[in-house]
Formats: structure tokens, C-alpha cells, sequence
């Protein structure tokens, strides 16, 4: 089942929303420091009976930062409400996991006429000695530093959260059992970190302070289910609930796949109308593009009045493209799918798909960022993900050479270009970083404009 991308403005903020199916709509809230991508999978079984809406929360994903120096969980779930209201819902079912369900409920208590019901996996009620602690450890700051030093450490930080709970509290007795060691499954998050920075400490930080004032029992609300799976952390923590009203249901199960489908009957037994469209923005977005070698998402952004595209260079994305004309990521690159099989390096299928964006925007005239000097092979170094997360330092150490060498990969003298102290800003490397850990078809790219002559 297809899932489409889109963004909303909502009081000046860019939200991203992910959304599948058909039927009566569920908001689906995602955990910290996730976006709404790690409900891809829930949401194409869903979308048999739901029409799935998935929003990054503030800060996280692609949507905006809220703009308050240190927001409070009212001000989340403030913005989930802002956005279900943006939408055109007047009333919406909600499921949200671990943070996204403190986000929910908090919404819930506040706009209870905005929800037909809420399930949660899971809900943290800590004690005082834990919110302590937790408020002192579990969100340091994520700042770019020069050599990439940040990225190591988030990347353990990671793969360790599967090791221990708290992640900082190595001890015995905090193993966890579902422990792993698999870089694939750290990368995904960590490309998450990496579009949230700083915000992840935010959004952390509000649901480690919310209240957990569960409403009283004589107390009428819309119905909420908790459920939490054996190996959940917060497991323990339904026995914690205490009493609550009437129409709250609280239990465990013994899997992840028994939670979301206690979840799944619960939302379905008290779901919303379903709705005739879904608002969205007109300046930037995603198109669904099928040639004979891609069928997937196009990113793009900008006019697209303007008449004319702009197509970036291999390793780089839209974001970092200067100009008011449209612009779009191609394929493994950026925001937009990638390359179902290997990426190819014959120019015709690249053409094809900037053809078909280019037809779809009504567009005659592209142009194409320079590319960058030097030989391809040396150009795009190996940056899948290894063990130890090297990989992410050596993105970083090229981000920096290319703004003193051409070829970044030879440091010497008659290869010395010049630059601005802004073009190593920690937050500019930070971005071209990102871009080029995205960029996995960038070598076949190059490969096939050097064909071409492009």
C-alpha cells in the first residue's frame, strides 16, 4: 500500500505528515528521537482500515522546530492539535508509542472534543528518584563540533539505548533482552538525529517533565487504551496507572504485535468520520514519478510557476541549492526514494525521471549544478554503515575538505580553493553531512552525466 508525503503549514510552522489508506482517519504520534517514517510499516497494515496520518512532531523529521527556547509538553501537544485542525479534521482517532502517547494523552486532556479515542504503547509515570535522574542524564545537547566528534558519540548513544535502559546507566542490572549490534538498524536512527539536531533534546526533555496526572475516575473523557508488550520498558509501569476513569483501559501483552493490534480493534471500535480531503502546501512537496527504471517519490521545492528546475549535484539535495525556481532531489538522493534496484549509470534513466518531473510541473528549461572535479571512484568513498558508525565521520571529513581542495581527497597545494569562514560553519557542514550520508546514488550519478556530457 502506497504511502504519500506532504507538507502543511501551520501558523507559520512546516509540518511533514506521512499518509496511507483509505477509511476513517487515525493520527499516528511517533517516539522520541523518531519521525513519522518508523510508522511506515504499521501504517501500510493500517491502511486497510484506517487513512493513516503520520505527523513529525516539532523539531523532528522535516517539520519545524517550535519556536519557544524550551517548550513544555502543552506546547506539543498543542501543535498535534494546531495540525489535526490544519488538516480539516473537526474530531480524529490516535495511537501514539511511548513519548508520542504522553504527547496524545497530554493533547487529549486538554482538547478532549478533538479526539474520538487514544491507544498508547505505553506510558512512562516515573518516580521522583527517576525524574531526577532522568532530567540530569538522558538528554545532553547535540551540537556539531569540527571533526564530527558529535556523531560517534550519537551513534553509541544509539546502539546502546538497545543495550540498557536508561541508555547511560551501564549496569547489570539495567540490561535489556532485546539487545543488537546491527548498524542498520542504528543508521535509521540515527538519520533521524541528524535531521532533528538539537531538537531531539527538546522534545525529550518535555515528555520527561510532563505531569502524569492520570484524570480522575469520575472524570468524562474520550476512551483511552495503554497496553505495553513483555519486553517494554515500561511494561512495569502499567501497575503504576492507578485508578483511572471508566472508559481507560490499561494492560500488558506479550508482544509488539499483540500491543498494535489491541491497539488497531480499539481505535477501529471508536474511530472518527472519515474525511473527503486532506489540506496540504502548494510550495513544497512530494510527486509520485514512474518511469521504466523508478517508481517512487520526487521531493521538491520552490516556484513551481517559475518555469524553470534545478537539478543538484551528485551528493548534494535541494536544500542546499540557492534560487526561487523550482528545484527537486533525484533519486537516492535527499528526500526522494531511491533507486528500486542499483542505481543506474546510463543518463537516459536519470533523464527520464527529470523529464517526467519536469513534464509534471510544466517545465522546458534545467539546469544542472556543476559537478564537483576529480575521479568518481575517489570522489564517493564507501559510506555504508559499518559496526562502529566510521562511516559518519568519514561524510563529515569530506563535507569539510570540499570547501579547501579540489579534489577534496588530495590536500595539497596546487589543489587549494578559497573560502569563506561561513562555508565551515558547524551547522553548514551539519547539513552538507547529512546530504551527502543520503546520497547513495551519487557516484552512479556522476558515472552517468560523465556519459552524457552533462
Amino acid at each position: 500500500m502506497n504511502i504519500t508525503r506532504h507538507y502543511l503549514t501551520v501558523h507559520g510552522r512546516r509540518v511533514h505528515y506521512r499518509k496511507c489508506g483509505n477509511g476513517p482517519p487515525v493520527l499516528m504520534v511517533h517516539q522520541s528521537p523518531r519521525s513519522s517514517a518508523e510508522y511506515e510499516p504499521l501504517m501500510r497494515e493500517w491502511g486497510e482500515h484506517f487513512t493513516c496520518i503520520a505527523p513529525d512532531t516539532p523539531g523532528f523529521g522535516q517539520s519545524d522546530p517550535l519556536s519557544i527556547a524550551e517548550p513544555d509538553i502543552n506546547d506539543y501537544a498543542d501543535a498535534i492539535v494546531e495540525f489535526v485542525e490544519a488538516l480539516g479534521a473537526q474530531k480524529i482517532a490516535a495511537y501514539g508509542f511511548h513519548s508520542g502517547g504522553i504527547i496524545l494523552i497530554t493533547a487529549l486532556k486538554r482538547h478532549p472534543d478533538i479526539f474520538s479515542a487514544v491507544a498508547a504503547g505505553g506510558y512512562a509515570v516515573w518516580n521522583d528518584a527517576e525524574r531526577v535522574a532522568f532530567g540530569a542524564n538522558y538528554t545532553p545537547p547535540f551540537l556539531p563540533l569540527p571533526y564530527g566528534e558529535h556523531l560517534i558519540w550519537g551513534w553509541n548513544r544509539i546502539l546502546e539505548q538497545s543495550w540498557f535502559f536508561p541508555w547511560y546507566d551501564a549496569r547489570p542490572e539495567t540490561r535489556l533482552s532485546g539487545a543488537h549490534d546491527d548498524p542498520m538498524r542504528v543508521e535509521a536512527i540515527m538519520r533521524e538525529i541528524l535531521d532533528a539536531g538539537d531538537s531531539f533534546r527538546l522534545g525529550y526533555a518535555a515528555v520527561l517533565k510532563a505531569p502524569r496526572d492520570i484524570p480522575s475516575p469520575e472524570s468524562i473523557t474520550p476512551p483511552v487504551l495503554i497496553t505495553a508488550y513483555t519486553a517494554d520498558p515500561l511494561h512495569a509501569h502499567l501497575a503504576r496507572l492507578g485508578k483511572m476513569p471508566a472508559n481507560w483501559q490499561a494492560y500488558g501483552v506479550d508482544t509488539p504485535e499483540e500491543q498494535q493490534a489491541a491497539s488497531r480493534d480499539f481505535l477501529r471500535a471508536n474511530s472518527a468520520l472519515a474525511l473527503a480531503s486532506y489540506s496540504e502546501d502548494q510550495h513544497q512537496g512530494f510527486v509520485e514519478i514512474k518511469t521504466d527504471h523508478f517508481d517512487g517519490l520526487i521531493h521538491w521545492q520552490g516556484d513551481r510557476s517559475s518555469g524553470s528546475l534545478m537539478v543538484h549535484a551528485p551528493g548534494r539535495e535541494t536544500e542546499l541549492l540557492d534560487g526561487n525556481g523550482l528545484r527537486i532531489d533525484l533519486p537516492g538522493h535527499g528526500l526522494s526514494s531511491s533507486w528500486p534496484n542499483e542505481p543506474p549509470t546510463d543518463w537516459s534513466s536519470w533523464q527520464a525521471v527529470i523529464d517526467a518531473a519536469a513534464t509534471h510541473f510544466g517545465i522546458t528549461s534545467v539546469t544542472h549544478e556543476p559537478l564537483p572535479k576529480g575521479d568518481p571512484d575517489k570522489l564517493y568513498p564507501d559510506l555504508t554503515p559499518d559496526r562502529f558508525g566510521h562511516y559518519l565521520v568519514t561524510a563529515w571529513a569530506k563535507a569539510r575538505a570540499n570547501h579547501f581542495f579540489a579534489p577534496w581527497y588530495e590536500a595539497k597545494a596546487a589543489n587549494a580553493i578559497s573560502f569563506e569562514a561561513s562555508d565551515i560553519d558547524l551547522d553548514v557542514l551539519a547539513r552538507e553531512t547529512r546530504a551527502i550520508i543520503r546520497g547513495n546514488a551519487a557516484k552512479a550519478l556522476h558515472m552517468a552525466r560523465l556519459g552524457r556530457g552533462v
